[in-house]
């Protein structure tokens, strides 16, 4: 099947009147089940993003890989001297990386954030969301409302339409740590991150589907979390299970000097209460984790074979730290800070420790000027470097002026990883390079798989 083919075909369904038709019934289905981030709806379009199971598929075996040898590289980069210095964790991170967290896996529920495009089948990530991944209970409630407007039920006359719900597989990572961590047999769960988000209404919708399957869950904030006689309450109630939201970076910079002797850490030291994800997720976010998987010699030291570092080859972009030095480029050794400043048409620069497109500098849409003063600053922040992918880009329908318009727009898809195991996906839209919802931009659309119906299916549709 040639997805195009299927987009087209959705795109004829639509006209002025119906576009506005679904508009409003989508609109209501927002405001019914608090799709929202802040007060801005999440969907401003009239499709979801479609894909076929075959590339449903090649995407999930990609981000496996990709996350199994990001735990290898994380391996080593923790043994490593000179690899652990790369990773520029601040002393704060490191004695939190000490706590053991009870369980094995070092993030149980992350996302790969890429650029994945229908015409070419090229597939380029950009980031590990590892540490505190959103909006896969936002994908799950977008799915349901987008499967229920006319538009789609049209579209499934002629294609078999479904979703990829992930909400329970993160109920799982969070029952599994639960259960391996083996302090506690009755589970009592708090949501935490800072008060006031524009992502409480996922908060809401995660809580309300955890309490539907007998956990009983709380939304609460650092500041609401005491701790005494070895228990850790959250507005007072008792609790032994945290799913966990706030950054490793914000508490730290919140709390400063204290966070150490903060109530959460305190548990988390002592036992006492279950963190998913824990802080030793903390490596796994750092950007450069991409600088060790597009490094040849780090990925031999750290014993990821041949054929997997060719894979990633294709699908990992080229990144390093930004500090003077040599490194390697295509093979080739190349003075880094000289050829970062000759080459801004191809690179960008980030923030190693950073989220929502914070600190980013385009080369390809910067002044030279610009340029070197942001990679001088690099040098003084732990920065890294990276070459540019391949953006993909599709329409997408909306109502501009109440009439119809399809327009172009950026597409990031971004799986969901439990483990090592995908099972769901995001994605964002935007007509903007730097593709972030956090940022104050784009539109989030639902996942969802499709195939064609053959004639018997179509005509019983």
């Amino acid at each position: 099947m040639v997805i195009s083919e299927a987009i087209s075909y959705y795109h004829s369904l639509l006209d002025d009147d119906s576009a506005r038709e679904n508009q409003r019934l989508l609109d209501d289905g927002q405001q019914r089940a608090g799709l929202f981030f802040g007060t801005r709806p999440l969907a401003t379009v009239l499709r979801p993003r479609l894909l076929t199971s075959q590339q449903y598929e090649h995407l999930r075996q990609v981000s496996e890989l990709v996350a199994l040898a990001s735990r290898q590289a994380r391996a080593y980069a923790l043994e490593d001297p000179a690899t652990r210095d790369l990773m520029a964790f601040t002393p704060g991170e490191d004695a939190l990386l000490e706590i053991d967290p009870g369980y094995t896996e070092p993030s149980a529920s992350s996302r790969l954030d890429s650029f994945f495009d229908n015409d070419t089948n090229t597939l380029q990530f950009v980031e590990y969301n590892a540490e505190s991944p959103a909006a896969i209970a936002y994908e799950d409630v977008l799915s349901d409302v987008f499967m229920e407007l006319p538009i789609v039920q049209a579209f499934g006359q002629r294609y078999n339409v479904r979703p990829i719900p992930a909400r329970h597989r993160m109920f799982q990572a969070l029952m599994d740590a639960f259960r391996e961590w083996g302090r506690a047999d009755e589970p009592r769960a708090a949501i935490l991150d800072w008060a006031g988000l524009p992502t409480h209404s996922e908060f809401v919708l995660f809580r309300d589907y955890f309490t539907e399957q007998k956990l009983d869950t709380i939304i609460c904030s650092p500041e609401e979390l005491e701790y005494r006689d070895r228990t850790l309450y959250a507005q007072g109630k008792p609790i032994n299970l945290i799913y966990r939201r706030v950054l490793t970076s914000e508490f730290l910079g919140r709390y400063g000097d204290q966070a150490l002797e903060h109530p959460l850490v305190q548990a988390c030291k002592d036992g006492t209460v279950c963190l998913v994800n824990s802080f030793r997720t903390k490596p796994l976010y750092k950007k450069m984790i991409f600088g060790l998987l597009s490094d040849p010699e780090i990925m031999d030291a750290a014993g990821i074979d041949r054929d997997t570092q060719t894979t990633l080859a294709k699908h990992i972009p080229w990144t390093r730290r930004v500090k003077p030095g040599t490194t390697t480029y295509e093979g080739q050794e190349v003075d880094l800070l000289a050829f970062t400043l000759e080459n801004q048409d191809r690179l960008l620069l980030k923030p190693n420790d950073e989220y929502g497109g914070k600190g980013i500098t385009i080369g390809w849409e910067t002044s030279p000027e610009e340029w070197r003063g942001a990679v001088e600053a690099a040098q003084h922040d732990p920065f890294v470097v990276q070459e540019r992918v391949n953006i993909a880009y599709e329409d997408y329908p909306s109502v501009q002026g109440g009439m119809l318009h399809i327009g172009r727009r950026l597409v990031d898809t971004d799986p969901y990883l439990f483990g090592t195991s995908v099972e769901g996906c995001l994605t964002r839209l935007s007509t903007v390079t730097l593709l972030n919802v956090t940022a104050g931009g784009g539109s989030t659309v639902p996942t969802l798989l499709i195939e064609a119906k053959d004639a018997d299916e179509a005509s019983r549709s």
